[in-house]
């Protein structure tokens, strides 16, 4: 059974909204489980702002005709993503050929979103819509297919399922496959040898001691309970919505848990790394808006709970 424990942190990564809940990691279903793409449904509840997820229980625990889980995530109304199994669920039964998806067990070869709206006279809101694009994509490009293999109920049900109502399928695939294949835009990088691009206090020392670091050396300091970050700065050139990378060198002496400062348009966004593992590679902090402009846009705080020293190399800020 080849589940899925990594949906959430591959849904934060692609800038989607994620709450995860209770013990998703181990609520499944039984049986065999190695998803080779993704399926959109709809719930056929009446969502709303102020009722944003009507069907998250019934998405969890099932109905009388069908044991729960019912997805790997429910979409509400906003576009959160609700984290519910990362195995086999009962939503889409025995499918028919659809693209590159074969004839077989649905619940075997698909992962499923239920996106909250009624699918009769309601449709999907945007932020549904595009939260599941980037939830799409995200999670074929972890599985190593393209966006052929993002199918909707309607076109792999036997029983004659209608949804998800209100959407074109070739539109929503063209869609992901623009986010799955982005063209090549704007890109920056910042080292902390940058000139006029890197700043940080006095208490932050030198050190060319891994052969992971990104240039000639890197900087670091200990953890503190204090205001002291190290900052990147950037010139971007247009408010929209940018990829951040970081670039490390791990040890295991490094921070456990280092906090990563992006000042997006909507205000600073912490993200957190384990600087003793996945070193000398750039990694994805995730996707944010950015407000065009000359300024500090990411810096490495020392406030944090984690232990070893505070790593600050490069950052990467790409526009997608």
């Amino acid at each position: 059974m080849a589940n899925i424990p990594w949906l959430a942190d591959v849904l934060r990564a692609a800038g989607v909204s994620v709450v995860e809940h209770g013990d998703w990691r181990n609520r499944y279903r039984p049986g065999s489980f190695s998803p080779i793409g993704v399926l959109w449904h709809h719930t056929a509840a009446t969502s709303s702002a102020s009722n944003p997820h009507p069907a998250l229980n019934v998405c969890i625990n099932g109905r009388s005709d069908l044991a729960g889980p019912l997805c790997q995530a429910l979409v509400d109304y906003h576009g959160v993503f609700h984290v519910i199994s990362a195995g086999r669920c009962n939503h889409a039964g025995t499918a028919r050929a659809s693209g590159p998806i074969p004839a077989g067990d649905g619940n075997t070869m698909l992962i499923g979103w239920e996106i909250d709206y009624n699918g009769v006279n309601q449709e999907m809101t945007a932020a549904q819509y595009n939260a599941s694009l980037k939830a799409t994509a995200a999670v074929l490009r972890q599985l190593g297919r393209d966006s052929s293999y993002a199918r909707g109920h309607r076109e792999t049900s036997t029983t004659g399922k209608i949804d998800p109502s209100f959407i074109d399928l070739n539109v929503m695939r063209a869609d992901v496959a623009r986010l799955m294949n982005p063209t090549p835009g704007w890109t920056s990088t910042v080292d902390n040898t940058t000139a006029g691009r890197f700043a940080a206090s006095t208490n932050w020392g030198t050190s060319a001691y891994s052969g992971q670091r990104f240039g000639e050396n890197y900087r670091f300091a200990n953890p503190t309970p204090a205001s002291d970050a190290a900052w990147y700065k950037f010139a971007i050139p247009e408010t929209g919505s940018y990829r951040v990378e970081a670039w490390w060198p791990a040890d295991p002496g490094y921070c456990s848990s280092a906090p990563y400062v992006i000042v997006t348009s909507s205000g600073n966004q912490t993200v957190n790394v384990d600087q003793r593992a996945t070193g000398g590679q750039w990694r994805v902090l995730g996707t944010f808006n950015l407000t065009a402009g000359d300024a500090n846009k990411v810096g490495v705080s020392r406030w944090t709970n984690g232990t070893g020293l505070v790593i600050a190399d490069a950052v990467r800020i790409t526009r997608v």
